[in-house]
């Protein structure tokens, strides 16, 4: 594991990018993706599993509810370890490890997936999912080392959006498997991500690099806890992303439960909210990009409101259609959300170094160092948004057998998202954060600029 290291990498030197830079960062980009997309696709594969879960499981939607909901919280919480080990194991290296670590929980799967297995069997087996989940914390964290600011909002949009892709792919292999072997064989499923696992490892392996320069920082990693804006961004992340992966998970579970669906149904629409979120999410990144990430993050939150309306009347008047019109919108509003406020990430940091009187240099290590160090927090935080979603549809099906409550309740939240971006990033006052005077090399941002 200690070969292919690479000793000096200075991304915001414009000769260095163009003439080496540049062709390094968009190799591991793309194998960075190939990783992220399989561990996507293991971490949510319990919503493709409860699918196949007919009444001879003995499992009913509450338990299928808490199923996908334990894989979703184990996902978010390794999300923190997998951010700093890129650092300390070097990127190349720790995608090697995350990627064959995905044998695990599939394989298990493959063991335990049949009638009679006990719930409390599933149960474990989907928390192992969770490896998955923090696949993306550490391909995000070195992909971000990777690109100079001007082209993060681009990059990590794409790295995301390539990896949240696995969701409706998975989703897309299990429709595959109801239509044509019947839901009485989910272990085809798992068969076929077995060999993709050992595939998206060797690749990794062979294509991939460690950056020497990304040093194991603990004193960012204080630094970006002690920070407000990496809560306040953890926040933000939870109505973008929390929304988009929790609903990925409940999605087919909701239309089985609240519309009646079967199994061959529900997998049939499942993906393509999921495939449209992620395809859009670096379209996000590169508006963020042109027009400021915390503009773009403002409107998504006011659309996403909207669209929950809708929704709302949807559930209360029981008609699929309009449903199916309002939850596809909050998935490709969520996934726009997601590569914007991924991209406000880097620079607000960026803008704090230089309201601090860094220039040059000096701002854009500090930034780097500091967005490095709250991508994970800030993802695992937002990760377990998606843990929200799924317990509240969970207690509102088993209060009142809909998931209009739990709408309702996701309407207050995108309101409240709205008004965070506005107040913290946008008011008149944020404008002004960043001192009037600007450098020889840098324009000040501020934050309304992030």
């Amino acid at each position: 594991m200690a070969g292919r290291w690479i000793e000096q990498w200075d991304p915001e030197d414009e000769t260095f990018w163009k003439e080496k830079g540049e062709r390094i960062a968009r190799r591991n980009l793309l194998f960075s993706v190939l990783s992220e997309h399989i561990g996507f696709s293991i971490w949510t594969l319990w919503s493709v599993m409860v699918l196949f879960m007919g009444p001879e499981y003995g499992v009913d939607p509450a338990g299928k509810f808490f199923l996908i909901a334990t894989a979703t919280l184990v996902g978010a919480v390794i999300r923190v370890p997998y951010t700093f080990a890129v650092a300390r194991f070097g990127g190349r290296n720790w995608t090697v490890f995350s990627a064959l670590m995905l044998l695990l929980p599939t394989g298990a799967a493959f063991l335990v997936m049949e009638p009679g297995t006990s719930y409390g069997t599933f149960l474990a087996v989907a928390a192992l999912t969770g490896v998955g989940g923090g696949n993306f914390a550490s391909s995000m964290t070195n992909i971000n080392s990777f690109f100079p600011l001007r082209k993060k909002g681009w990059a990590l949009g794409l790295n995301a959006g390539g990896g949240n892709i696995g969701v409706p792919v998975v989703q897309l292999v299990g429709l595959l498997v109801i239509g044509v072997a019947g839901a009485a064989h989910p272990r085809i499923v798992l068969g076929v991500y077995i060999p993709l696992i050992v595939v998206s490892a060797l690749c990794a392996a062979l294509f991939m690099d460690n950056l020497a320069p990304v040093k194991n920082d603990t004193g960012a990693a204080k630094e970006a806890v002690r920070d407000p804006h990496t809560w306040i961004m953890s926040f933000l992340y939870i109505g973008t992303f929390g929304s988009f992966i929790g609903y990925s998970f409940a999605f087919g579970l909701v239309l089985q439960t609240q519309f009646g669906r079967t199994p061959l149904q529900a997998a049939s629409l499942t993906f393509v909210g999921p495939l449209l979120g992620s395809l859009i999410r670096p379209v996000g990144g590169s508006l963020a990009d042109r027009f400021g990430g915390a503009r773009i993050t403002l409107w998504t939150f006011a659309a996403m409101a909207a669209a929950t309306g809708v929704v709302v009347l949807a559930s209360v008047s029981e008609s699929l259609p309009v449903f199916l019109v309002g939850f596809i919108a909050l998935f490709v509003l969520s996934g726009l959300g997601n590569g914007s406020t991924y991209k406000m990430i880097p620079g607000i940091f960026q803008a704090k170094a230089l309201a601090k009187g860094m220039t040059g240099e000096a701002a854009e290590a500090y930034g780097r160092r500091l967005s490095g160090a709250s991508m994970g927090l800030i993802g695992a935080v937002g990760a377990l948004g998606g843990l929200a979603i799924n317990l509240a549809f969970r207690q509102s099906f088993l209060a009142a057998g809909t998931g209009t409550g739990a709408f309702v309740a996701f309407l207050a939240c995108y309101a409240v998202c709205f008004m965070v971006t506005w107040a913290v990033y946008l008011r008149r006052a944020a404008r002004t954060a960043a001192p009037a005077a600007t450098t020889e090399t840098k324009p000040q941002l501020s934050y309304a600029e992030v």
